[in-house]
């Protein structure tokens, strides 16, 4: 089981609840082991951070990128989050809003874990 700060619990479930167009229409294609019998899971907090998407037995986390993490200061968050991440030998996948090349990276992630991207 990964680490967690039980704190972000509360959180996580809201943004589950107000998640993207993007992250939903993601969450479609992958729900339910579509990708390789893999389990995801959707706003997943993992050590201080939450994750958009993390499939914890293929050890990847996957992190929708939106306009906000070009801005100075997510940028910043994005790197700290990434090394916590990385620490714990999670693949790392940043990904934009195009849903079939996602899913295609997402499909070579799970086939090749511990491979980074």
């Amino acid at each position: 089981m990964l680490p967690y700060n039980r704190l972000l619990k509360p959180r996580a479930c809201n943004l589950r609840r107000e998640m993207t167009d993007a992250e939903r229409l993601l969450w479609l294609h992958w729900r339910r082991k579509q990708i390789g019998g893999v389990q995801f899971y959707r706003q997943k907090p993992i050590g201080n951070d939450i994750v958009d998407f993390c499939a914890p037995r293929a050890k990847i986390v996957i992190e929708v990128d939106g306009s906000q993490h070009h801005e100075p200061r997510a940028v910043e968050a994005d790197i700290e989050r990434d090394e916590s991440l990385s620490r714990l030998r999670l693949n790392i996948l940043q990904v934009l809003h195009e849903t079939e090349s996602v899913l295609n990276a997402i499909r070579l992630a799970v086939d090749k874990p511990g491979e980074r991207s």
